[in-house]
């Protein structure tokens, strides 16, 4: 359900029937302010409501959320019956390449009682095929269906929380939460071409981006410029690795950082020490990539959600299963960040891999994605309970730390393995292809802010890599993954390595 109400700036979004609610309250705070009261499950308490509270910046300024898109550029295209209404079909065509993207409204009219004459139009569907305006990169069908659309004046109390519930700050990492906090805002409104610069213009056709307003239109274009800037300086360098203009282009430092959520709490993860010794005598293929033995799932997009700590762990998981029944399941993502807030971690704001598996091994597995339900890109109702878990781990290996041969030899013997990054620096933003080198890189635990998933290793052009499988979709990197230069454990592949047994 969707409440905007313009003249007091305030608006109220509720995911999933309730499961999850978030207020947008531009007049709270300086710079607007965001709630959301979301189930938190933890080992004291399962599903218990908690209000999170988190404020606007100046560059990021909270604002009512608009329910209705931006209709500049439709063009009528006659009347239709949808859901036994005889409704008007207004229509926007791009075209991609050789895809042809079509954003639909169907509206329906209903006389103003207030005002005398007047007629207003009242929407029925708005549909989207073609790329994803909401999560940025899928080329996919969504839609939104208006059961009740209602013009009626809003109760004051329906922006109000709940009598006796205090918000806290959230205690995930960084101020990514005021992205994370509404993932619909670039859900409604299609592209607005007249504000746009050619190479902004196919950046913007390409990935389906849309903005708010004009204002935002100008704002990312700057944005976009400067990282155009940077790509091409970088190209320039001839540094044995390609930047290329992804998706992600447009957003700044901060909204990067919200899809980082690596965490460092800066405890011993406890786990078991490694159990190899004589690494270097061991014999070990000169490359290999578990992607051809069929170990690993395709590659998601965790979205607006920073949730890169569980595509890692279930990685590993997902592969340690494979390497011991010869099965490649899909498990759930989901179902850690639910449900895992008692062994420390925030859901869709960040955790640890370690904490996951402690999670899993005290619950007794994971479930598959197919029976506890699909990744959202948000935090739901943790539901394990009704479900079957499988995937049952024993421990988890610390692999030993700054070691290549060690490393090779756990992704080896034991499957894919969970790593943690420095993921910070403009480069990985938008690497594109060859060996990722950058001598900013950090590799120390505190410089480590995303996890991904070593898949494999091998040599280009006399460089040695790690295969990485990143969650930021196929239209990041190659496909999806990125090889790392081993070279001085550049940015902290090998720092802290795990791997689970079962």
């Amino acid at each position: 359900m969707w409440r905007y109400d313009e003249p007091s700036g305030q608006s109220r979004i509720d995911y999933y029937g309730g499961m999850v609610k978030t207020y947008q309250l531009s007049s709270y705070y300086q710079y607007g302010t965001s709630l959301k009261i979301a189930p938190v499950t933890t080992e004291a308490e399962t599903n218990a409501n908690t209000c999170l509270q988190v404020n606007g910046t100046e560059e990021y300024r909270i604002v009512p959320q608009p329910i209705l898109p931006d209709l500049n550029g439709f063009e009528y295209k006659g009347n239709e019956m949808v859901n036994g209404q005889d409704t008007q079909k207004w229509q926007l065509i791009q075209i991609v390449g050789r895809k042809t993207n079509r954003y639909t409204v169907w509206l329906t009219t209903k006389a103003d009682t207030k005002h005398k004459g007047e007629i207003n139009p009242i929407p029925v569907r708005y549909e989207m095929k073609g790329f994803n305006s909401l999560l940025g990169s899928h080329y996919d069908h969504y839609y939104l269906e208006y059961d009740n659309y209602d013009t009626s004046d809003i109760a004051p109390e329906t922006f109000q929380i709940e009598a006796g519930m205090t918000c806290s700050a959230f205690p995930g990492p960084g101020a990514g939460h005021v992205y994370t906090f509404n993932p619909m805002r670039e859900f409604v409104h299609p592209i607005s071409d007249s504000h746009l610069s050619f190479e902004f213009h196919k950046f913007t056709r390409k990935h389906g981006r849309v903005y708010s307003d004009t204002k935002e239109a100008l704002y990312r274009k700057e944005i976009f410029r400067q990282n155009i800037r940077f790509i091409h300086s970088v190209n320039r360098r001839f540094k044995g690795y390609t930047l290329g203009v992804n998706h992600l282009a447009d957003k700044t430092e901060m909204e990067l950082k919200a899809i980082r959520g690596k965490t460092y709490s800066g405890v011993y993860n406890g786990g078991q020490s490694f159990p190899y010794k004589n690494i270097d005598k061991i014999q070990l293929p000169a490359q290999f990539d578990w992607r051809i033995y069929g170990a690993v799932t395709p590659v998601k997009d965790q979205s607006v959600c920073g949730s890169c700590w569980s595509f890692g762990t279930i990685g590993a998981i997902e592969g340690a299963y494979f390497v011991k029944t010869g099965e490649l399941l899909r498990l759930s993502q989901q179902a850690l960040i639910d449900c895992s807030w008692g062994y420390g971690n925030n859901g869709c704001d960040g955790g640890e891999d370690f904490r996951a598996y402690q999670w899993m091994m005290k619950h007794g597995g994971i479930p598959t994605e197919e029976e506890y339900g699909p990744y959202l890109g948000q935090d739901g109702y943790c539901h394990v309970s009704n479900v079957s878990l499988t995937a049952k781990i024993t421990g988890y290996i610390n692999v030993t730390t700054n070691n290549e041969d060690a490393l090779r030899l756990a992704i080896f013997k034991h499957g894919p393995i969970s790593v943690a990054i420095d993921a910070s620096h403009k480069t990985f933003s938008f690497y594109s292809n060859g060996v990722y080198y950058d001598e900013e890189c950090g590799n120390t635990e505190k410089d480590l802010d995303h996890a991904v998933l070593a898949v494999g290793y091998g040599t280009l052009n006399g460089q040695d890599y790690w295969l990485i499988k990143n969650s930021w979709s196929n239209y990041w990197g190659n496909d999806g993954y990125v090889l790392m230069s081993s070279k001085n454990n550049n940015c902290g592949v090998m720092t802290t390595p795990t791997y689970v047994t079962m």
